[in-house]
């Protein structure tokens, strides 16, 4: 589609945003600077528990909710930053008495509920490590996750562990203990009631000191085939967390923040824990999975004013037949981002149309732990770009050759792989157990990120494709988003996943996967009618030759969708690893 600027600012913002001029703050910008937005430990040292939560707590903002948990069967509890500081407290002294010290991985493995989040500044304060699952995965990829971190403690609810992880514990021989967030009792000395637990628990709690380079999260990501990656991340990532939270998220003091995000993937950690409490806002959690009615109620019930979500939510939103502005008040929202995947243009558009609002994109990754790449609130926005690069983060677009040494910056509008200078706070510190895939992460000092993309004149970065994904077609190298976009501009089109069919002749056809919107039924004839669009928008050398019709595209939990499980179905392959896959 024909881009256009959308001037960011609306009129109807309650609070200003943090307006900078964006050429001269980069080109100024220095990372001491936001050293001294942190208080740092009184005993020494940075602790991502200690910025986050206690400082609140210890002055003015001490009674002001930190945390609104919203309960799938209707509850609603509120915490405020002394209650959040006590009950992590405890939790921290929990894990003392148990024997785990500084450097030991706790995993969690439990949907959106209050406990997680107490456990995970707790596990913060303790200098343990914190390593985050996803609730809805089965045991194989549990046992490859724990097992591989070395799992010493597991934070749990009794249904799930008796599905997944009872079976498992023969396998385990380094977990220690698992802690069941909603048992009275303890069944064994191994298997420990939570509840118990903490009514032992002091609620006083001195942070020990913390080098900044001291490991705070793992995280592991999910591979095409065998073991997932663990994604080692340390304190100091905190610097990043507060600058993208004011300068892109635009957290203020009064904001009332809602991140949609599952702290199983990184997202609901960086942004949905520790961002909004570094800034000291009020942070909504709610334990449901998505239902658009809910989600609107929300939004209208809480007041959100910043709303951070997922490409596939706003596609869901997409395809129902709401207007929300006219059956919900939505005049608290202010500003809405997305991350996850790429948000294609239709999607930026729909939200200046549906919500008054456009939607803004930004790009990172689990391995740059922060976002790098922005649509900013004080920029306009290029609908379908990722944006520009955030403070204190340096990009390019390079073409490289490992083998024979060739390192090049691309020209304007040059296709290559998007490359990062190393040296930002929240980028990874490693791969848990291999060192060799880590250091062939990087080239010249750059962290290469396997997106392939392009920087336009103004400087706004646009997405092309994971390198694995591009298709080679009759000599023509073809990005999947692009035709994905351009697919999505057809009014019966919800979402779309294109692959590459490898063919003898022109060595892979485009094919497209497309799930409909409501109102709309496959038949042969919308088949042809969006051949027939894809020619007349892309050109016959890049228009998809074949569409499969299916009502839903498979995706991971964080919303991408996974293009090679739809090759490796077409194919008849090995589907590799799937423990992401939203089911």
């Amino acid at each position: 589609m024909k881009v256009q600027w959308i001037k960011k600012e609306p009129d109807n913002f309650s609070i200003r945003p943090n307006l900078m001029d964006y050429k001269k703050e980069y080109s100024a910008f220095k990372w001491e600077d936001v050293a001294l937005q942190f208080q740092g430990l009184p005993s020494g040292g940075l602790n991502i528990a200690h910025e986050a939560i206690d400082r609140h707590a210890n002055g003015p903002r001490a009674h002001k909710t930190a945390l609104v948990w919203l309960g799938v069967n209707g509850e609603r509890r509120e915490f405020t930053f002394l209650q959040m500081k006590q009950e992590s407290s405890r939790f921290a002294n929990v894990l003392q008495s148990l024997g785990l010290a500084k450097g030991d991985r706790i995993f969690t493995l439990a949907t959106r509920l209050p406990e997680l989040y107490i456990a995970a500044i707790g596990i913060f304060k303790n200098r343990s490590v914190l390593c985050p699952l996803f609730a809805q995965f089965g045991p194989e990829p549990i046992s490859q996750r724990m097992k591989k971190g070395d799992a010493k403690v597991l934070l749990t609810t009794k249904a799930i562990f008796e599905k997944k992880v009872r079976s498992l514990l023969d396998g385990l021989p380094q977990l220690q203990t698992v802690i069941l967030i909603d048992i009275i009792e303890d069944e064994s000395d191994k298997i420990r009631s939570l509840s118990s637990l903490m009514a032992q628990a002091s609620d006083i709690f001195e942070i020990a000191p913390t080098d900044p380079e001291d490991m705070s999260i793992l995280h592991f990501t999910s591979g095409t085939t065998g073991m997932p990656k663990g994604v080692v991340h340390v304190h100091k990532a905190i610097y990043m967390h507060w600058m993208s939270g004011k300068y892109v998220l635009d957290m203020h003091p009064d904001d009332i923040y809602w991140c949609t995000a599952d702290p199983g993937w990184v997202t609901g950690t960086s942004y949905g824990i520790i961002a909004p409490w570094l800034h000291g806002i009020t942070n909504i959690v709610d334990e449901a999975e998505f239902d658009a009615k809910r989600w609107y109620e929300i939004l209208q019930n809480e007041k959100v004013s910043i709303w951070y979500t997922a490409p596939t939510a706003v596609r869901r939103l997409m395809r129902l037949e709401l207007d929300p502005l006219k059956e919900y008040d939505l005049s608290n929202l202010r500003l809405v981002h997305s991350v996850g995947e790429p948000l294609n243009p239709e999607a930026v558009l729909w939200g200046v149309e549906k919500l008054g609002l456009p939607i803004h994109d930004n790009w990172w990754q689990t391995e740059t732990g922060g976002i790098m790449i922005a649509n900013f609130a004080s920029e306009p926005i290029q609908p379908g770009s990722m944006g520009l690069p955030i403070l204190g983060v340096k990009a390019s677009i390079v073409n490289h050759d490992s083998d024979s040494g060739v390192f090049e910056m691309a020209k304007i509008g040059q296709k290559g792989e998007l490359a990062i200078k190393s040296g930002w706070p929240s980028m990874f510190r490693g791969y848990l157990h291999e060192e060799e895939r880590y250091k062939k992460s990087f080239f010249n000092n750059w962290y290469l990120t396997g997106d392939l993309a392009y920087q336009d004149k103004y400087g706004y970065f646009w997405f092309i494709g994971r390198s694995d994904d591009i298709i080679k077609t009759s000599g023509h190298m073809v990005g999947p988003f692009e035709v994905e976009s351009t697919l999505m501009e057809h009014p019966a089109v919800a979402e779309a996943g294109v692959i590459g069919k490898p063919d003898p002749v022109v060595g892979e056809v485009v094919k497209a996967f497309i799930a409909l919107k409501a109102g709309f039924m496959p038949s042969e004839e919308l088949r042809r009618e969006l051949i027939g669009f894809g020619r007349q928008k892309l050109g016959v050398a890049v228009a998809p030759k074949e569409i499969e019709f299916q009502s839903d595209l498979p995706k991971t939990r964080s919303g991408k969708i996974m293009r090679r499980l739809l090759k490796a179905r077409e194919m008849g392959l090995p589907e590799g690893d799937i423990s992401t896959l939203e089911h």
